[in-house]
């Protein structure tokens, strides 16, 4: 099966991958071709600006969260009818959780079989980033690096001097030139660049990055690169097409589909695709709603709440205290809720920024802040150690956190956490998963691909859920 497909990737974070990323894919997708486009590594925000470059979602690969079998399943799926895949990575190229850099961008370029086009940052250097490029093409013969990009130059003589070390002694193409840009179409903040959906003129902005593209990149030598990337196989030869990676939408024989709500605007925006359409495929209908909107809540049988920003929307939170108050009664009443990070703070009493307190849901016994640093960062393993309403007893599961939010006040004991962390943080004391009634509230995120049976535990907490009302 032929797919046209390229990584760009880079010797470290913040050297411009996601700015150059969307101006690639805007620029392609303004020529009227299809791209499909993929983030390496748990990431929302970049995925965000992504997929309003390409008009279409961001999938995820990381190959921590979900199996390399499923990875592979997922990208050849979401591919297939596309002109072009463009595949985003994470932090340097070789960069992983332990010295083989299994989980990095390298390893999955490999296994995806895709050629690397390399992100330089050449702030204040010239003919020492050649030497960098050659240990990286020598570091790892089967990572097929391609060409690079230069990044952040300051001016003609420095692009000259760059671009000629770089293609005497490398022998792969310089595939254009940026000059450093100015921040204001892409501001960033504590957790990396302003989501997109809250940039005012993020459409503007990527129109921006496009005209960028097309101005300081050989756009045409990457797509060639892109074509030149060679076959790749099912790994079930015995498949005559490709299978939906969550599998099939399940016929189901109940009259009625349970409604799961989901808080999706600027305050709750972290959300995975894959997730959404997991609760789909498990037989459910989607309930969309905010409560920075005003208003109380929708019918709904279970409630799904992603993470984001409530401490920049802390304010319209605290006022809509129709919502905070239903969403309470809900709670105490039985309904079951799954929430992460940002929905977990939202659950809490209360979130104090700057000695100023807002009130929230006072589902949870517990007051949160916020820190100047990050306070769980990276990824995650969660043991479950007690009954829940999602996850058996007794099982393991991958995730990652980050967030700036840190405890300031709780109420409960040991006893009101379902999760004990072999990796990671987790909400105080190594604990994480916060129990109330059918609630459970915890700082990780998992990826639905990665644990298959959790959207249809939060399907099946909703089936019962609709018993009870009849």
């Amino acid at each position: 099966m032929s797919f046209p497909r390229v990584i760009l990737a880079a010797l470290r974070g913040g050297a411009g991958k996601t700015i150059l990323s969307a101006g690639i894919i805007a620029s392609w997708t303004a020529a009227c071709k299809k791209i499909a486009v993929f983030k390496k590594g748990p990431d929302y925000i970049d995925a965000g600006w992504l997929a309003l470059a390409a008009g279409r979602p961001c999938y995820n690969l990381d190959t921590f969260l979900v199996s390399a079998q499923r990875i592979y399943e997922s990208f050849l799926y979401r591919s297939t009818d596309c002109d072009i895949a463009f595949i985003e990575g994470n932090r340097g190229l070789f960069d992983g959780i332990d010295i083989k850099g299994s989980t990095s961008t390298a390893e999955l370029a490999k296994l995806l079989k895709t050629p690397v086009i390399l992100c330089l940052d050449c702030t204040k250097t010239t003919r020492t980033l050649a030497a960098v490029v050659e240990g990286c093409i020598r570091f790892d013969p089967d990572v097929e690096i391609k060409g690079v990009i230069l990044n952040r130059v300051a001016g003609v003589r420095h692009e000259t001097i760059l671009r000629k070390s770089i293609e005497h002694h490398c022998k792969i193409p310089v595939l254009g030139a940026v000059p450093k840009l100015s921040e204001q179409n892409f501001p960033e903040r504590h957790m990396g660049l302003v989501p997109a959906v809250e940039h005012e003129r993020a459409a503007e902005s990527i129109s921006q990055v496009s005209l960028i593209a097309k101005k300081y990149l050989d756009l045409q030598a990457i797509e060639k690169i892109a074509r030149q990337a060679v076959d790749i196989f099912l790994k079930n030869k015995a498949e005559k097409r490709l299978s939906p990676p969550l599998g099939r939408k399940k016929e189901t024989l109940h009259r009625q589909k349970p409604r799961i709500g989901i808080i999706r605007d600027t305050a709750f925006q972290f959300y995975y695709p894959e997730n959404i359409e997991a609760l789909t495929a498990s037989g459910a209908e989607l309930v969309f709603f905010s409560p920075l909107k005003g208003g109380s809540l929708p019918e709904i049988d279970a409630l799904y709440i992603g993470g984001g920003f409530p401490e920049t929307h802390a304010t319209l939170l605290a006022e809509n205290k129709e919502f905070r108050s239903e969403l309470k009664s809900l709670a105490a009443s039985g309904l079951p809720i799954y929430a992460e990070c940002g929905g977990l703070m939202y659950l809490a009493r209360e979130l104090v920024l700057k000695g100023k307190v807002y009130p929230m849901a006072d589902v949870l016994p517990i007051v949160f802040g916020v820190s100047e640093r990050p306070r769980g960062h990276g990824y995650t393993v969660i043991h479950v150690e007690k009954e829940n309403p999602f996850f058996k007893t007794g099982i393991e599961c991958r995730g990652h956190e980050f967030h700036y939010s840190t405890v300031l006040d709780w109420w409960g004991d040991e006893d009101d956490f379902a999760f004990v962390m072999k990796r990671g943080m987790g909400i105080l004391k190594k604990r994480d998963g916060l129990l109330y009634k059918n609630v459970l509230a915890t700082y990780t995120h998992l990826h639905a691909l990665g644990v298959p049976f959790w959207s249809e535990a939060i399907v099946s907490n909703a089936r019962e859920r609709m018993k009870t009302k009849k």
